[in-house]
C-alpha cells in the first residue's frame, strides 16, 4: 500500500482500523488468477493471528494451499471529497477532486481448519464480539444441536497468521488548514459515509 507520510499511522491505529472495519476482503493467487473473499475477521489478543470461515460451497478456501499467502484489506471509513468544500480555491482555483479514507492491509499466511471444535469456538467468539451491545444478545447456545451442526459443517475455517500490517489514513492532511476544517465540517452534515469519515478528523486546535 502506497502509504506518503502525512497519511500514515502507526501499527496499534492500524489494528484500530481493522477492529473498527469488522470485516475485511481476503485475497489470494490462485492459477486462475487472483480471488478474493469477504469475511468478518477476528484478531487474538497478542495480534499474531486472524480467524474467519467461508461457505463450504464458496470455492475460494480450496485454493488456500498450506502456507499461501492472503492479503486482508480493510476499509474503516471512505468519503469523495469535493474541491467546492476548499476554500483555498477562491485564491487558487488549481485544485481537483479525491477521497477520504481510513484503511489497513495485513499480510499473513493461511491454513484451512475444518473440525468442528474449531469452528464452534470461531462462530462462538464472532457472535461474542459482534452482539454486543444487543439486549439480550444472540446466542448459538439457542439453536437445535442437529441443526447448529449442520451449519458448522456448511463452513470451513481460516486462520492467517500474520506476518505485517500496515494502516493509511488519509483526511485532508495535505490540504491547508482552512479546507480541512472545511471538509470536516460539511462531513459532519453529510451522508453516513461522509459522517463516518468526519468522526476521523481532527478537530480545530482551539
Amino acid at each position: 500500500m502506497y502509504v506518503p507520510p502525512k497519511f500514515a499511522v502507526d501499527d496499534e491505529e492500524a489494528w484500530k482500523i481493522v477492529e473498527d472495519a469488522g470485516a475485511g476482503m481476503l485475497v489470494i493467487q490462485t492459477a486462475e488468477g487472483l480471488a478474493s473473499v469477504y469475511v468478518p475477521v477476528l484478531v487474538n489478543d497478542d495480534r499474531s493471528i486472524l480467524a474467519t470461515h467461508v461457505a463450504r460451497a464458496n470455492p475460494w478456501w480450496k485454493s488456500v494451499g498450506e502456507g499461501a499467502e492472503v492479503l486482508a484489506l480493510f476499509l474503516a471509513a471512505s468519503a469523495y471529497v469535493t474541491p467546492l468544500y476548499y476554500p483555498s480555491r477562491l485564491e487558487n482555483p488549481n485544485v481537483v477532486p479525491t477521497w477520504n479514507y481510513v484503511a489497513a492491509e495485513v499480510r499473513g499466511t493461511a491454513t484451512i481448519h475444518d473440525d468442528l471444535e474449531w469452528k464452534w469456538r470461531q462462530t462462538g467468539l464472532v457472535t461474542e464480539r459482534f452482539e454486543r451491545g444487543f439486549d439480550p444478545p444472540w446466542s448459538a447456545d439457542d439453536l437445535d444441536p442437529q441443526y447448529r451442526e449442520s451449519q458448522l459443517k456448511a463452513i470451513v475455517g481460516i486462520e492467517i497468521e500474520v506476518s505485517s500490517i500496515e494502516g493509511k489514513a488519509k483526511l485532508s492532511q495535505n490540504r491547508p488548514e482552512v479546507d480541512r476544517v472545511n471538509v470536516r465540517e460539511k462531513f459532519e452534515v453529510g451522508s453516513l459515509g461522509e459522517r463516518n469519515v468526519a468522526e476521523r478528523m481532527d478537530p480545530p486546535e482551539e
